[in-house]
């Protein structure tokens, strides 16, 4: 998959090359799963999922050298497709992914001589996002505070202020409010809500909520999406009147 040699690298690149490749396979495992879907077919010799440095996936045969460059996914995902539920499958890739990204990880931290500290740097780095399952599985946003609606992205007209206290599931008078983005700063939010928007996270890249950001939330699953990692924009979204997540979309085609 890589080149044969590599130059020293800080624990700052190696990080950096473990977020490009996890935001390939959650692109993979979520905003692209109906490609990723088609690419592992059963009848296929077996298959890896590969993240890659430029945040982008690639399913693929192994590495053919022994042993190789690199540490290796997991073998023969293909196989398990159609024995599964697709959910229960992905979710299973996504664990494999995820012990995957550690061992590359700490592959490079072993070849450039991390030292102890280094090392607990780096994992300690890569400990602070949410796991490749977490994203998946829509698991990472159950931090400990859920007492009220305020960790979610809401409206940017402070005339509808009322929807951050709105239920999980809005009526359709509340639909689109819920679905523009939350205000930089709102004069009733006050010190808790500043504390609870790092708690929310992107169903499809992981990463935390950003005031400057426009979200978008999938009205089945309820995960909430950065407009542009589903390809959504302010305006498109006044128009949606029930919106579906490429996961969603996908499953109820299949269905």
């Amino acid at each position: 998959m890589e080149g044969a040699t590599y130059s020293q690298r800080t624990v700052e690149e190696v990080f950096k090359d473990f977020k490009g490749r996890r935001a390939g396979m959650i692109k993979a495992l979520t905003s692209d799963v109906e490609s990723f879907y088609q690419q592992c077919d059963p009848d296929k010799e077996n298959l890896c999922l590969y993240g890659l440095p430029n945040e982008t996936w690639e399913v693929n045969l192994p590495a053919e050298e022994v042993p190789p460059e690199l540490p290796e996914p997991a073998l023969g995902i293909n196989f398990a497709r159609d024995g599964m539920q697709e959910k229960d499958w992905l979710s299973l890739v996504a664990v494999h992914s995820d012990a995957w990204l550690l061992a590359v990880a700490f592959y490079f931290g072993a070849r450039f001589a991390f030292d102890k500290n280094d090392r607990k740097k780096l994992f300690h780095m890569i400990n602070e996002l949410p796991t490749i399952f977490e994203v998946v599985t829509g698991t990472a946003k159950k931090q400990p505070k859920e007492k009220s609606a305020a960790t979610t992205p809401n409206s940017s007209s402070k005339s509808k202020s009322s929807s951050k206290t709105q239920q999980p599931k809005p009526s359709d008078s509340q639909l689109k409010a819920s679905k523009m983005q939350m205000p930089k700063e709102d004069e009733e939010s006050g010190e808790e809500e500043e504390d609870e928007q790092g708690l929310t996270l992107c169903g499809a890249c992981g990463e935390n909520y950003a005031n400057d950001e426009f979200w978008i939330c999938c009205d089945i699953c309820e995960r909430w999406f950065h407009g542009k990692c589903v390809k959504i924009t302010p305006a498109r979204a006044e128009h949606i009147k029930q919106y579906k997540c490429p996961a969603c979309s996908n499953k109820r085609a299949r269905v």
